[in-house]
This record gives structure tokens, sequence and C-alpha cells, in this order.
């Protein structure tokens, strides 16, 4: 009964230190993170710590993972259930924004991201998330083509690649606080875009 179950139990503790991992790094960065730091976050001992994840670069990767999965999924939450393809291509295009400069999602996300130039596994989950966001805005322009309700002014993965491209930049000056650009104004940016690609009006 015992052996059965242990690996739950592991998987919870593993859980648990992403979690608190994901904290740290929204908290602090990551520069000069420290294993106590998580442990703190976790509640649990440096040596708790050490134990499931030895290396912390692993357990980075495992809290970028993480992030990338929850901000894909919570972008689907809000745009699969939307039929119409202009309130749909609205709603994809503010759940890509961050709420706020303090949105801890985009902080992490940005900080994680940072870390491509010196980690393939960094830089792999940074090009996942860039595709799986690109065939968000893929699907939904071409089923507004398809519908007679988008004229499109070109192929529609480079459309679908330069909507994303904008919402990371604006993103970026969003959560560095640039005083010069909300997230309305991004939004009204971004929509202004997506009326020149598609020939809707509505948008």
């Amino acid at each position: 009964m015992g052996k059965l179950g242990r690996p739950k139990n592991q998987t919870a503790r593993r859980e648990a230190l992403v979690d608190a991992a994901g904290r740290a790094i929204a908290e602090r960065g990551l520069e000069g993170l420290r294993i106590k730091d998580i442990a703190a976050e976790a509640g649990m001992s440096a040596g708790s710590v050490l134990y499931y994840y030895p290396e912390l670069d692993e357990l980075v990767i495992e809290v970028h993972r993480g992030a990338v999965e929850r901000f894909l999924a919570a972008r689907h939450a809000v745009t699969d259930e939307v039929a119409d393809p202009v309130e749909r291509l609205r709603a994809l295009i503010a759940s890509g924004l961050p709420s706020a400069p303090d949105d801890a999602t985009h902080g992490l996300l940005y900080e994680l991201h940072g870390r491509a130039d010196r980690s393939a596994g960094h830089a792999a989950l940074m090009a996942s998330l860039f595709s799986s966001e690109v065939g968000l805005y893929t699907t939904v322009l071409e089923v507004g083509a398809a519908t007679g309700v988008f004229t499109l002014t070109g192929p529609v993965g480079d459309l679908a690649r330069n909507l994303v491209a904008l919402e990371d930049g604006y993103g970026l000056h969003i959560v560095s606080r640039n005083a010069g650009l909300t997230r309305a104004e991004a939004q009204r940016l971004i929509r202004v875009q997506a009326r020149a690609v598609t020939g809707c009006v509505g948008l």
C-alpha cells in the first residue's frame, strides 16, 4: 500500500516545488535565485528541494514548461467557445496581453524567456509557445476567411506571426511599466493591425 502511494506523493511534492519556484522567480527574478528561496516558498528544507531537483536548472525548466502550459490553456479557455470569428479574434487579442504591469504570468514568462539564449530547453519552450500562439491566430483567421467575414491581405501564417509578435512586443512594454502604453491602448493598436489584414471594420 505504501509503495503505491509514494509516486503520487512525490508528484505532489514536485508540483509544489515547481509552484514555489515560480513564485520565487516572479518575486526575485532569476538572477541570484537560490535553493533556500525556493525551500522557504515551499515550506520545505533545502535538502528536500535538492532531493527532488538536484539541478536548479531542471527545476527552472519545469517552471517554464508549466507557465507555458497554463498560459496556453487560459487562452484556449477564453476563445474556444466563441464561434463568431470577429468576437473570437477580439477575445484572442485581449487574452494575449498582460492584465496589468504586475501580471504574474506574463512577468514570469518574460523572465524565463530571457534564458533562451543560454539554454536549449528554454529556447525550445519559447519557440513552442510562439508556434502554439501562431496556431491560435491561424485558426481564427482561416475560419473568418472561409466564412467570408475576413479578406486576408497575405499568407495566413505571416499575418498570424505578426499579430503574435505585436502581442509580445506590447506585452513587454506593459510589464516594463512604460507609462506611454496601457493595456487598452495596446489592444487598440493590435486591433488596428487586425483590421488592416482582415478587412473587417468590426474589429
